[in-house]
């Protein structure tokens, strides 16, 4: 039985409850522009935002959110950890400088080449004919979500997951009203469809980076600082970057996957896309318990290992997965039990294809949940030793091993539906979970004890 001291429950909840709720609100920036796009425009529309989002916030994911994010958050824990501020600076200030170059390239990439990416894609006319100018409005949101990520990622580094979430509800409250009133012309404002919901998204987040930007230049005790720009250490760049890529790269062997997927999925139509889209944007919600866990295991796990207290190290990581899998597990009853209703959030209710698809996808989906979650948490408590390459090594074989040449058989071979898409992904998280956790006895919990 496993012994945990109430200290600890409340050290992991007071980190993973707020990050919990930071990435389900962010998430549901994209939820409520699919599903109000839904009701505006039909199974198009939501295949239009849906690859134009899968997109961008690949890119974003990939080379931010669990990339350089990632790096400065492993590198910041430790260093607060081992009362190191300077050094978490020098270390903030270098991941903000790569992470800006980044996030700029990435604006010019979405918004130059919309059209082009799209096209590539195999997306259909009118796909592309929606899909384009809502990305190159939203690119420029994005910029500003990458830039807010990177300063997030030092908050959490020390601890702060509640400012992060701060921002996030007024980014979902912005979204949320000029959603309403851009998409659908209502609030006196003017009926621009896909392109209303672009620029509500872009506004929104632009607010929520110049809310994280004046808290980290008001009140936080790390913040970058021009100082360490002028003395950048090799060593420096070299630590960041040999947790950063490791990290960078397991999210591109997933997404990359995961767009390839869906690459696959258009091939089957706007109705098997539209099925598929949806119920990856309900799993998308689903799993932020297992992120914001993951935070945790990463924050907690990472301060331990600073100070040299590894059997607590152990017991924040071993909580944050129990409690993490707990959560998960619930939304895998979800949906089992009310898969239908979930569905009918985000399509007329006229689309009775696309709905009955996606119950059975999202009915399946609950198989992975469990799975994930330990993947997810597992992988956080690494990152927090400083081990980004045992993550990226499983990934790459769940992702292009399993996931992929199993894709292409079902769809190109076999020719079933789309249910059977989201077979493959449980499969491919069963591997997933179960390997990681492997390790995860095998290595982790026995570096944490000896």
């Amino acid at each position: 039985m496993f012994k945990y001291q109430k200290s600890d429950l409340k050290d992991v909840l007071e980190l993973a409850l707020p990050a919990v709720g930071e990435n389900i609100l962010y998430m549901m920036v994209w939820v409520f522009d699919t599903m109000m796009v839904g009701r505006y425009g039909g199974n198009v529309a939501v295949s239009s935002v849906g690859l134009g989002s899968e997109l961008m916030y690949g890119f974003s994911n990939i080379f931010i959110a669990v990339g350089i994010g990632v790096g400065i958050t492993s590198l910041v824990a430790r260093r607060v950890g081992a009362n190191l501020k300077s050094a978490a600076e020098e270390y903030l200030t270098l991941g903000f400088i790569i992470g800006s170059i980044l996030s700029f390239i990435g604006f010019l990439i979405f918004f130059l080449g919309s059209t082009k990416l799209l096209s590539i894609t195999g997306a259909d006319e009118n796909v592309i004919a929606m899909g384009a100018p809502y990305m190159r409005i939203a690119s420029i949101g994005i910029f500003f979500n990458m830039l807010m990520i990177l300063l997030n990622s030092s908050l959490r580094g020390y601890g702060n997951t509640k400012t992060p979430l701060a921002a996030s509800i007024l980014i979902n409250i912005v979204n949320i009203t000029l959603d309403y009133g851009l998409i659908f012309g209502n609030l006196g404002l003017p009926e621009l469809g896909i392109r209303g919901a672009a620029i509500a998204t872009t506004i929104a987040q632009f607010l929520g980076f110049l809310f994280i930007l004046r808290y980290v230049i008001r009140k936080s005790p790390i913040k970058p600082r021009i100082k360490y720009v002028k003395k950048i250490k090799l060593y420096n760049f070299r630590d960041l970057l040999r947790l950063s890529i490791p990290s960078s790269m397991q999210e591109a062997a997933f997404t990359t996957s995961r767009i390839i997927s869906n690459l696959m999925v258009i091939s089957m139509g706007t109705v098997a896309f539209a099925a598929n889209q949806i119920t990856t944007t309900i799993e998308s919600i689903s799993f932020m318990p297992g992120w914001g866990f993951a935070v945790a295991a990463t924050t907690l796990v990472g301060h331990k290992v600073g100070e040299g207290n590894l059997q607590k190290a152990e017991r924040y990581a071993k909580l944050s997965m129990i409690l993490g899998t707990s959560f998960m597990i619930m939304s895998s009853l979800l949906f089992l039990i009310i898969p239908n209703g979930l569905i009918k959030l985000f399509i007329s209710p006229n689309e009775v294809d696309v709905i009955s698809l996606g119950t059975l996808c999202l009915m399946i989906a609950a198989i992975e949940q469990p799975f994930m979650a330990v993947s997810m948490i597992a992988g956080g408590a690494f990152k927090g030793l400083g081990n980004t390459k045992t993550p990226f090594k499983v990934s790459i074989i769940s992702s292009w091993i399993i996931r992929l040449p199993l894709m292409y058989i079902v769809i190109y071979k076999l020719h079933l539906n789309v249910a059977w898409v989201w077979i493959v992904t449980s499969v491919q998280w069963i591997f997933d979970g179960s390997i990681i956790y492997y390790f995860y006895k095998k290595n982790l919990n026995k570096n944490l004890v000896k």
